[in-house]
């Protein structure tokens, strides 16, 4: 029996709704690149900026992070690419050329396992050896790392900065996983660009080598070629992180 305005049944129901919207937002913020609720990420900087950063992840991958170094050596432009693990200890060269190239190169994980799913020891074995291989490949490198699909809980963000590395994500993304074709990547970047952005595209594809990415090299150098002639100015992620630094700086003197 129902005492003035309490109802069992109705609180049953609010507490099972109440229920599934947590696990909802939860999920969001586990894989939504924006999303903040599990600790602070980089994800570029404020709308307005005429910077943007070009970022690569799932590579190196042979033959089409060599030929996006062609593109963005005749543009003379430097990105960042999060590379996997296990493709850096099978060709070791194609990252040595990224890096003599000037080119960002982050961790991506060894074989690009959901972080949201795995375990903490397996976390950090994934991160850890990653860190090992580029070490191996190319010596002393940058302390980035990129979450593969974006997954990320509390606990592998806590294991990534005791390893000393700095999670990036992503506000601008071309859904080229799916071997898009070039005009398709170039529209979704290109409706999504308000300045300041990091921009998610792809050399290579988790499962194996040899993923066609020969679409995204295309739609690459024509988005470099639209923006810079607009005044915009291609970065690493690095670079982008040190004018976000003293843009800080700056606040806080004003």
């Amino acid at each position: 029996m129902a005492i003035g305005n309490y109802n069992p049944s109705m609180l049953g129901v609010a507490l099972a709704t109440s229920v599934v919207v947590g696990a909802g937002c939860a999920g969001y913020q586990s894989m939504a690149p924006t999303a903040r609720w599990y600790g602070p990420t980089f994800m570029g900087l404020k709308p307005g900026s005429k910077q943007l950063a070009l970022t690569y992840d799932d590579g190196p991958n042979d033959p089409h992070t060599l030929r996006l170094l062609e593109v963005l050596a005749r543009n003379n432009v430097r990105a960042t690419f999060f590379v996997i693990g296990r493709f850096v200890k099978q060709r070791p060269d194609i990252v040595r050329e990224l890096v003599k190239a000037g080119h960002t190169v982050g961790n991506h994980t060894f074989s690009h396992p959901n972080l949201i799913f795995a375990s903490a020891p397996r976390a950090r074995t994934e991160l850890r050896d990653c860190e090992l291989a580029l070490t191996e490949a190319v010596g002393e490198h940058s302390r980035l790392f990129r979450p593969p699909f974006g997954g990320r809980r509390p606990t592998s963000l806590r294991i990534a900065r005791e390893l000393g590395l700095q999670p990036v994500m992503w506000n601008v993304t071309g859904w080229d996983w799916n071997e898009r074709s070039a005009d398709y990547v170039e529209a979704k970047v290109k409706k999504q660009i308000r300045g300041g952005e990091v921009i998610l595209l792809h050399d290579g594809g988790h499962k194996a080598l040899g993923a066609d990415r020969s679409q995204t090299v295309i739609a690459t150098d024509r988005i470099i070629s639209s923006y810079k002639s607009q005044g915009y100015e291609f970065v690493t992620i690095p670079e982008m992180m040190g004018q976000q630094a003293v843009s800080s700086q700056q606040s806080a003197v004003s």
